[in-house]
């Protein structure tokens, strides 16, 4: 079974879009779990939230890794992330049997793409993100590495990333007004 996270209800066929990889795909995973992070884009959410107003092709927001034993770890690199970003948020989990294989490489563990139209056979309504995201954690089908539990070194690594991600954006201003939100302490503003 192949399974793709969305907010939008009814969807009855998963279309192809443009996304990061600057080509149509729909993307999937072998794992229910692992679609919990594609329910909210904490960028999207946070720009609504402040009444920051954009009509272009949001970033994705994805802070995760896999752990050694290939387990999706979803990682806060500001407090409460998780929280912030799903809490309330409700959306659905498309299923689907079969999928036209892009041959695209995602590099993603259990992640896999479709270039064509793909059927949904199943929909399963999730009212908040957040709380499956908690309950996938117990049942330890994912983990959660949270923001105090972040080591020094990892701290530094995110503090170069955003400063970069900052500096190459120029031309998302909605993915700046939202590092500017939560890493002004690293960005100096």
């Amino acid at each position: 079974m192949y399974y793709h996270a969305s907010p939008v209800e009814g969807i009855k066929q998963l279309e192809p879009r443009v996304s990061d990889h600057h080509i149509p795909l729909v993307y999937f995973s072998t794992k229910r779990e692992n679609t919990l992070v594609y329910l909210s884009n904490a960028i999207q959410k946070y720009c609504k939230e402040t009444g920051f107003n954009y009509d272009g092709i949001w970033k994705k927001w994805g802070p995760y890794g896999f752990t050694k034993d290939g387990i999706q770890q979803l990682q806060e690199y500001y407090p409460n992330a998780l929280e912030k970003t799903y809490k309330g948020v409700s959306g659905y989990i498309y299923s689907a049997e079969s999928i036209t294989d892009s041959g695209f490489e995602t590099k993603i563990p259990n992640a896999a793409s479709s270039n064509a139209p793909v059927t949904v056979v199943e929909a399963e309504y999730v009212p908040d993100a957040y709380e499956a995201i908690l309950e996938a954690e117990e049942k330890g089908l994912i983990a959660i590495l949270r923001y105090e539990e972040i080591s020094e070194k990892m701290r530094d690594w995110i503090r170069k990333t955003i400063l970069q991600e900052y500096q190459e954006n120029a031309d998302h201003p909605e993915y700046r007004h939202f590092l500017k939100g939560f890493f002004s302490s690293i960005l100096g503003e």
